[in-house]
């Protein structure tokens, strides 16, 4: 900063606090003030109209639920209607019905053929009209629907806006409830308002024979009703109709009443647009009364013309005010419910509500410029005095950084200005840090002079070197304990000096790969080659290094890493491949051992086996010769056993040296199954065992050597047979599983403990029954799973002590051949093999 732009601290807080806080403070009062002046006419003028956009939505509600509470009752009355249709339908169909006593004693016939009932006995009033010939009167009828007595009054007793419940049959008969004196109604000429609504409901008029609501009228005594009548058929004929009678003045009072919002009122006009429920005078909710429906009320006639579409909200202006209208009707009888609301009610509160809040909003305008004179005066005071307070301590703090960035440290005596008093603690804590920070810096550098210590330790025992390359100047710089051992003249070198230290076999390499790195492929830079020292030796180095700088296309500019010396790992590897080597030769003279030894065996056996066979022979038919012929077969026997044993040596060694030559084709085990079954019959016999095959329902391929799997089976065969009980059993199946065939072979023997588990499928490993006289070799267990190996397949066991092995192998499915030829060594020989089916 230029010299004349520099202001004492008192100047410069008065300075920052006018440019920084004063000037924009004023903007923006002034700003806010505006903004406040108009927001508060926006936020009013929003206001009114989320309200009168609420009070449409809020009215369109209100006539909605109000018109469905209106047609929900009217609802009610139609079910009841149907009930009572229904009732009468089965009352005319049930013959057998008998009146009781009380209902024949109260029908009489009065004069001119009159049938009514005489008296009341809590029932329905029940009458014949005269215009109907006694002749033809059904009095049968008549007292059979007495029936319907209890449910007409149960109507009537459940609904309050039901006047009457009546049934008007097609010869005139009526029954109606509650009970009237029939012989006061005009000698019964006009016995049922529900005569004249009998038309209605004929097939013309009412071909869906669906209950109706009728046009309002007059009872006899001059109040006003309405009717719910419904057809009541028998087949295609009209046998008469049934009728609710409601009190309209009621029902129109309930609705009159309605609780409209904003001290509305409601209107409620039927089908012809005249008008059924109005407020005296317009006047408030609740005082609404009856209006003669023919007619048409004058003062509602500007607002069934200002009533727009049904559901919808519309304004009109009448009574010098805009009113909001919105109708709906109701689905039983077509009826139009209006409510009509003054507009100025709903606005009128919020109104007032915004001009009260901008009365306030001056106020508080007043207050806040009120606010900001004063907290001016007091922020001028409080900058002098706080200008004071500063000047000193920073002074003092400013003297003792000077001293500390001269490397001389201040005793606790010698403190300068800012050891007087200060009433600023964070000050003088800031003069305590700084005195801390010096002692910390002298014992950093200390400890950091140590680390150092240690780190050069640490890399000259771990590393050969550290190294940073600079690409963009191809030089590369080693630390000097690299450069004295490799006969470098310097630490930075150039690239090209380097590379003559690296053995002419890893140069391309160590270039191919320094390209790589440097041209941005790779992200780690990892390589081995050879150098050669100041004597002359080549040495192993591993180079490890990452990218520092890359340039704007992924280019490494600048990168660093170690040097490792892997000589004697290198030494390792190479004695480790040595030895491998020589331990293959190893395996491989031994399997040509074995097989040498195997084929040098067989012939001694073979003469053995043939002259024990002879002496047998000789002696079969000389009883005093029986002892020789015993020491023949054992001969014979010990003979079978060691070819067996030097055949498995055979195999096993084919095995190891990785001889064998399989033919893999699609074998059908079903038939192996079988063959080895019979195969093994004379020990089954011979060890009084039972053996049991579980047979295929349809033919089964495997992926497997025919001669192979023959092997393993009977192998697995033939230790179920010597390792089982007495009286056992041998079972032989298989299984189809999700990824490969499984082939079982499983015995009832004394099964296998943990320890004898785990020295399963080990060469000469019998389990300890080595000096037992059952006869085996203990490597057919590793035949067959070697042999499993061999087949892209795999062996397995289930064993528990005291129930059993089950040893099995898993082999890939295939597909049945396009051409099955027969072969005999794939049929199974007769002979007596229990077989069980099974799904394959």
């Amino acid at each position: 900063m230029p010299r004349g732009m520099r202001y004492p601290l008192r100047r410069w807080i008065w300075r920052a606090f006018v440019q920084c806080a004063l000037i924009p403070l004023i903007l923006v009062e002034f700003v806010l003030i505006g903004a406040y002046l108009l927001s508060n006419a926006a936020t009013r003028d929003a206001q009114l109209a989320h309200l009168e956009e609420w009070a449409q939505q809020t009215l369109a509600g209100t006539v909605q639920r109000e018109a469905q509470i209106v047609d929900w009752r009217l609802w009610n009355i139609e079910k009841q209607a149907q009930i009572f249709r229904g009732a009468v339908a089965h009352a005319l169909q049930a013959r057998g019905f008998q009146p009781d006593e009380v209902e024949r004693a109260r029908h009489v016939l009065g004069p001119d053929g009159l049938f009514y009932s005489r008296s009341d006995d809590g029932r329905a009033a029940s009458v014949y009209a005269k215009t109907t010939p006694p002749e033809r009167q059904d009095h049968a009828k008549a007292l059979r629907l007495s029936q319907l007595d209890p449910l007409m009054r149960s109507i009537d007793e459940a609904g309050p806006l039901v006047v009457s419940v009546y049934f008007r049959s097609w010869d005139n008969y009526t029954r109606r409830y509650p009970f009237f004196d029939v012989l006061q109604k005009e000698s019964g000429d006009v016995l049922s308002s529900g005569g004249r609504f009998y038309s209605r409901a004929d097939e013309r008029h009412n071909p869906e024979r669906q209950p109706v609501w009728t046009a309002p009228y007059r009872d006899p005594a001059g109040a006003w009703r309405i009717a719910m009548i419904a057809p009541v058929y028998r087949g295609d004929f009209l046998e008469g109709v049934v009728g609710l009678e409601i009190d309209l003045e009621g029902l129109l009072a309930e609705i009159g009443a309605l609780d409209v919002p904003w001290q509305g009122y409601a209107v409620l006009v039927d089908e012809e647009g005249s008008v059924m429920a109005l407020p005296r005078a317009g006047g408030a909710a609740g005082e609404s009364t009856a209006v003669n429906p023919p007619r048409q009320r004058r003062e509602v006639e500007h607002l069934l013309q200002a009533a727009g579409a049904e559901g919808e909200v519309q304004a009109a202006m009448f009574d010098g005010h805009e009113h909001l209208l919105a109708w709906k009707a109701t689905p039983q009888t077509g009826w139009r419910l209006l409510l009509v609301v003054d507009k100025e009610r709903i606005l009128q509160p919020t109104r007032a509500l915004a001009a009260h809040y901008q009365q306030v909003g001056y106020l508080l305008i007043a207050g806040l410029c009120l606010f900001h004179a004063a907290f001016l005066a007091l922020w001028w005071r409080r900058s002098r005095r706080l200008s004071r307070e500063l000047e000193r301590p920073i002074n003092g703090i400013a003297d003792m950084l000077r001293h500390l960035g001269k490397g001389s440290r201040k005793d606790e005596g010698d403190r300068p200005s800012l050891l007087r008093p200060s009433r600023i603690e964070e000050l003088d804590a800031m003069a305590d840090a700084v005195r801390s920070s010096d002692r910390q810096l002298q014992a950093s550098e200390a400890e950091r002079s140590r680390a150092q210590q240690l780190l050069e330790v640490v890399m000259e025992n771990t590393t050969e070197s550290l190294w940073e390359i600079m690409a963009d100047k191809s030089l590369i710089r080693v630390s000097s304990r690299f450069a004295r051992r490799f006969a470098l003249d310097a630490e930075c070198v150039t690239i090209e000096e380097f590379n003559r230290l690296v053995h002419p076999d890893d140069m391309e390499r160590l270039k191919r790969r320094r390209e790589s790195f440097f041209g941005g492929a790779e992200g780690v830079y990892e390589v081995e080659y050879r150098c050669v020292d100041r004597a002359g030796q080549y040495v192993w180095l591993l180079s490890r290094g990452q990218a520092l700088v890359r340039d704007v296309d992924g280019r490494v500019l600048h990168s660093a890493g170690t040097h490792v010396d892997i000589s004697r790992l290198k030494a390792v590897q190479e004695d480790l491949r040595r030895a491998t080597l020589e331990a293959q030769d190893a395996s491989r003279a031994k399997s040509r051992f074995l097989s040498s030894m195997s084929h040098e065996l067989r012939t001694p056996l073979n003469a053995v086996q043939g002259f024990a066979q002879l002496i047998e022979l000789e002696v079969e038919d000389k009883p005093e010769a029986r002892l020789v012929g015993e020491y023949a077969r054992e001969i014979v026997k010990a003979g079978r056993h060691l070819t067996a044993l030097v055949d498995d040596i055979l195999d096993l060694s084919t095995l190891e040296g990785r001889r064998q030559q399989l033919l893999i084709r699609p074998v059908e085990a079903g038939a192996i199954l079988a063959s080895c079954a019979e195969l093994v019959q004379p020990q089954i016999r011979e060890s009084q065992l039972h053996l049991q095959l579980i047979s295929m329902c349809r033919p089964l391929y495997v992926q497997a050597d025919a001669r192979r799997l023959r092997q393993i089976l009977l192998n697995l065969l033939s230790n179920a047979i010597k390792y089982n009980r007495p009286q056992g059993r041998v079972t032989l199946g298989h299984e189809v599983r999700s990824d490969c065939v499984r082939l079982w072979v499983k015995d009832t023997g004394p099964g296998l403990d943990a320890g004898q588990q785990s020295q399963l499928f080990q060469p000469f490993q019998r389990l300890g029954r080595e000096s037992s006289n059952i006869p085996g070799s203990g490597i057919g267990l590793v035949l067959c799973h070697e042999l499993a190996a061999l087949m892209s397949g795999s062996m397995g066991f289930h064993s528990e002590p005291g129930r059993g092995c089950c040893f099995w192998i898993d082999l890939p499915g295939a597909a049945a051949p396009e051409e099955e030829r027969a072969s005999p060594g794939n049929e199974p020989p007769a002979g007596q093999v229990e077989r069980v089916e099974g799904d394959s």
